[in-house]
């Protein structure tokens, strides 16, 4: 048995994203929205582009890992527990051009996203090439707890000048990653409060968490995987009593700030960042499977 058999899978299976959280260099964990595919064997398939590459490189170093199923939009759900998976994740230093393999994945990918489809054909092929350009993760799932949503706030957070706070005050909810006593990494969807020199966060019972390198997620994305936002907060987890506070020290946005000109900026970012990992490993720029791609998406509009 797998100890996913423990969680309403069906409930998993609707998630159209989870958060996925790995070991940065210096112990920090950092967590990112994906989408996974379950697979029959129990195992979870993930993947990256080249051009995002730290994820494969941090679980190359430390295969620790940990997802949080917790963001329902576009589920279809509603009151759905929160599912907590925590493993570990193997990552081949081997780029996948094409769907072979993960076929299941880039299906569940053309029918959640569908504005992707048009990636594979002329003329946005020319820039969205660094896409295809993939590192697949598989996860073996170890422990599963399964949460209710924590509770909406009374009122709305005070204004603050704190790193992240813009950022987290318009969300209602964030994601803290954290490490538990054996430094591997943990998550819990939290509502962040600014307080004297950082944030509150209420941490679950059962999220095991001890002070260290922490950080708050905040993302978004609408019922089709359109219109996506993203910004970490990464700071120091510490404890006063019964009261856990996150110390704010530098904010990550990758994909900008949603101004106009971000996309031209993360497609030059995300070229620039492809072209560097195949130097470093000495390999010429292979090139992606256009042909198997569009089969599959014939496939998902002939459904």
């Amino acid at each position: 048995m797998s100890p996913l058999d423990s969680a309403p899978l069906d409930v998993l299976d609707a998630y159209r994203t989870c958060e996925f959280v790995t070991l940065g260099k210096d112990g920090t964990p950092l967590v990112w929205p994906t989408a996974v595919w379950r697979r029959p064997d129990g195992t979870l398939l993930l993947s990256t582009s080249v051009a995002f590459a730290q994820k494969a490189l941090n679980i190359r170093r430390d295969g620790r890992v940990a997802l949080l199923f917790s963001d329902p939009t576009g589920s279809g759900l509603e009151q759905a527990p929160e599912i907590f998976v925590g493993g570990r994740a193997e990552c081949p230093d081997e780029i996948s051009t094409g769907p072979q393999g993960a076929e299941d994945y880039w299906r569940m990918l053309f029918e959640r996203q569908p504005h992707s489809k048009a990636y594979v054909s002329f003329p946005l092929r020319r820039t969205m090439a660094w896409y295809y350009l993939r590192l697949l993760i598989t996860v073996t799932p170890e422990r599963v707890i399964v949460r209710e949503p924590p509770a909406p706030l009374a009122e709305p957070p005070r204004p603050s000048t704190l790193p992240g706070a813009v950022q987290l005050a318009r969300h209602p909810s964030a994601v803290l990653a954290a490490r538990d006593a054996s430094g591997a990494p943990v998550l819990a969807r939290t509502r962040p409060l600014p307080a004297d020199g950082g944030f509150e966060v209420g941490v679950p019972e059962d999220c095991t968490a001890v002070p260290g390198p922490a950080s708050l997620l905040v993302h978004r994305h609408d019922e089709k995987l359109n219109h996506m936002h993203n910004a970490l907060v990464r700071g120091e987890l510490r404890r006063s009593g019964t009261t856990w506070l996150l110390l704010p020290e530098r904010v990550v946005e990758p994909m900008g700030t949603g101004r106009p000109s971000d996309a031209w900026r993360v497609l030059r970012r995300t070229n620039r960042a492809t072209a560097r990992y195949l130097e470093r490993r000495g390999i010429s720029r292979p090139p992606v499977q256009w042909a198997e791609f569009r089969n599959l998406v014939a496939e998902v509009k002939g459904r």
